[in-house]
């Protein structure tokens, strides 16, 4: 079961099954008094705003192009390197600050590239991908991360070219995984801005800025009311405040939609138990090991206390089962290698950090493993 003292936020998912269509946030789940104005005002018409330096690039550099065809001129820019664009999951930017940085996390990347087809009007799909769990951590915060990317198509009168081209292309900036094989389904901008409104509320939770996080929460329920992503992380905000009163009828109602909603059960559970409702919550924790099973993390939460105690064979095994439960995120090679590295096997901890390295996802953890793997080339020499 995961631990009363995390909360559990969700980045990127598509909705849930919905109940009958909302236009509107329920009321009595917004508490604007509460809370002071953000940092920076709350946007939604900046996500897909192009810059004078994207328009200048699209002017100069797409525009000298368009022999090729307006999405191909585009695909070409995103994809093959023309625009240098470097995938980095440390914050969700929008399209002019994507542009700006030439990186960001999947959202970000497709954000900016479906500005420029809109500005070159070009078709735009926006898709959510269906795959197993994907959780990641951040300051005792645990994520569970989708994935979009974004479908372009071909207007009627784009010039033929030497070859046919298929009438849909979807570009995908997942990285270090092949995307074949996993089924997605169409969302609307709505809720890409609703998704774009989560993340950075998610990310503002981090650094503690609550109340930023509440009208970022607040404009992604605002920009698509079925969208409850939004809701448990609106949930969360109250919790953090102080207030877990008004987290319970939030996380209540994304489990009126979804009953199996792990996230929305977890807090649930969290939450009664702030309330000292001890009964209530043990019911909800029974409900989520149905749910769930182990919780994520679980066995890495074990083998850093095995770490911490000496246990390094320990703490090796259960680093190993969540590295087989996600093959894919960084920490657990990191820390499998540590383990490792402490019984003394070089070679196999050489391997672990060569795969977090590998499935890194910031410039900050790229660097921390190279790091690791340029000491342990030293032993050698």
């Amino acid at each position: 079961m995961i631990q009363r003292a995390t909360a559990v936020l969700s980045l990127l998912l598509a909705a849930c099954a919905p109940l009958p269509t909302l236009t509107r946030a329920p009321d009595g789940i917004l508490h604007d008094e509460l809370f002071a104005a953000p940092a920076r005002p709350v946007d939604a018409g900046q996500v897909f705003a192009l810059s004078e330096a994207m328009k200048k690039y699209a002017r100069e550099e797409l525009a000298s192009q368009q022999y090729k065809g307006a999405r191909q001129v585009l695909i070409d820019a995103v994809s093959h390197g023309q625009l240098k664009l470097e995938y980095d999951s440390v914050m969700t930017r929008n399209a002019a600050e994507a542009f700006e940085a030439k990186a960001g996390n999947c959202l970000s990347l497709v954000i900016m590239t479906a500005a420029f087809a809109k500005a070159m009007n070009i078709e735009v799909q926006y898709n959510s991908a269906l795959f197993g769990d994907q959780w990641s951590r951040d300051s005792n915060v645990y994520f569970l991360n989708g994935h979009v990317n974004v479908t372009l198509g071909k207007r009627p009168q784009d010039p033929k070219v030497l070859y046919d081209q298929a009438e849909l292309m979807t570009v995908d900036f997942l990285p270090g995984s092949d995307i074949r094989g996993f089924r997605s389904v169409p969302v609307g901008e709505d809720t890409i801005v609703a998704m774009f409104m989560n993340n950075r509320a998610a990310e503002a939770l981090v650094r503690g800025k609550l109340d930023d996080a509440y009208w970022l929460a607040r404009e992604g329920i605002r920009q698509s009311p079925e969208y409850w992503a939004a809701y448990n992380t609106l949930g969360v905000v109250y919790l953090r405040h102080g207030n877990p009163e008004l987290a319970e009828p939030v996380f209540r109602r994304v489990l009126q939609s979804d009953p199996s909603n792990t996230r929305a059960l977890a807090n649930l559970a969290l939450t009664l138990g702030r309330l000292g409702r001890d009964a209530d919550a043990a019911a909800v924790d029974r409900q989520l090991a149905r749910v769930e099973g182990d919780a994520p993390f679980h066995n890495f939460t074990a083998g850093l206390a095995a770490m911490e105690a000496g246990d390094f064979k320990g703490a090796r095994n259960l680093f190993r089962k969540e590295a087989r439960r996600a093959p894919e995120y960084h920490e657990f090679h990191f820390w499998l290698g540590l383990a490792e590295l402490r019984l003394g096997n070089i070679d196999e901890a050489r391997n672990e950090f060569s795969l977090a390295l590998e499935a890194s996802t910031t410039p900050r953890d790229h660097d921390l493993y190279a790091s690791k793997l340029a000491r342990l080339s030293t032993l050698h020499r």
